[in-house]
């Protein structure tokens, strides 16, 4: 990155996070792609989080991940600021014997783990989703027919000047894969109202099971962002996928997995995200021509083209 960008701006020094110049988005993305971010800020934990929002010029672009999963960065990099919650915001507790609350950075399968431990169920199907409680919250990530809005009771959000906002459920617009945000805000944590397990009910033997369901039928040992693409109402986007005989299609190695035809792999870690895009929109014209539907990416795409 040119040294007159890395110059543009100073933080105060009181800020215990860390603050990274020209850094490579494929060491923070599932798929292991993208360039470089001409910064990346790594907060200590919230406070040090809004002190640096507060601190940034109002013109320098945001963008937010948590573990990179979900996530395609494109070749180009991201310009402005992206800032990794996963590294500070990491809180969970249980409150009032029946309430979770967590931040954004703890990983999903953690906020699962966590339920169970202290006899709440509602949330198990959270160790199957990958990546950060946060991003499970900004999509409205499911899996085995439940959905983390379910059990969602209110959630913190952060503007882009470092102004915090507790939302009921009620006030967010949120359905199948979407939530509906003030714009440029993040969820910087949530609490969830869950189930007091019965005595005979192991939640976390209902993790196990779900997991080997999910290592026997996705491609788990790969480089790739789970779910490409949402599935139609009362169809999924796999058979539609596999029906047109796209398992194992690929443009150079981004591949079209044979295990699950709704994941797309980078095969020895060598696609480019100009490959992955571009097989993502070859898949939605291939079924889109041989069915008539257009299949919808669940996954985000930011940044720039090279």
């Amino acid at each position: 990155m040119p040294e007159s960008v890395a110059q543009e701006f100073s933080l105060p020094q009181s800020l215990a996070g860390e603050l990274r110049f020209g850094e490579p988005m494929s060491r923070h993305t599932s798929w292991r792609t993208g360039g470089v971010a001409d910064y990346m800020y790594f907060p200590h934990d919230k406070q040090d989080l809004l002190q640096m929002l507060k601190a940034l010029p109002d013109t320098m672009p945001v963008s937010w991940i948590g573990l990179g999963s979900n996530l395609l960065v494109r070749d180009g990099g991201v310009r402005g600021m992206v800032i990794q919650v996963s590294s500070g915001l990491r809180k969970i507790a249980v409150l009032d014997g029946y309430r979770l609350y967590a931040e954004s950075g703890v990983s999903s399968a953690n906020v699962a783990r966590t339920a169970a431990s202290n006899r709440l169920r509602g949330v198990e199907f959270l160790a199957s989703v990958p990546g950060s409680f946060g991003g499970a919250l900004a999509m409205n990530a499911g899996a085995f027919g439940d959905e983390t809005w379910h059990c969602v009771e209110s959630i913190e959000c952060v503007d882009r000047n470092g102004e915090c906002e507790i939302l009921e459920k009620e006030a967010v617009s949120h359905g199948y894969r979407r939530v509906e945000l003030p714009e440029g805000c993040c969820i910087l944590a949530a609490t969830l109202a869950l189930e007091k397990a019965s005595d005979d009910y192991d939640g976390r033997q209902v993790i196990r099971d779900q997991r080997s369901r999910r290592n026997a039928s996705q491609p788990v040992q790969t480089a790739n962002a789970g779910s490409v693409f949402r599935n139609p109402q009362g169809d999924h986007a796999a058979r539609l996928i596999e029906e047109c005989g796209l398992k194992g299609h690929a443009i150079g190695n981004a591949v079209v997995s044979d295990v699950h035809a709704n994941f797309i792999v980078n095969r020895n870690r060598t696609a480019t995200s100009r490959q992955i895009e571009d097989l993502i929109i070859h898949v939605q014209n291939e079924v889109e021509k041989a069915t008539g539907v257009r299949l919808v990416p669940e996954v985000r795409i930011i940044g720039d083209c090279q």
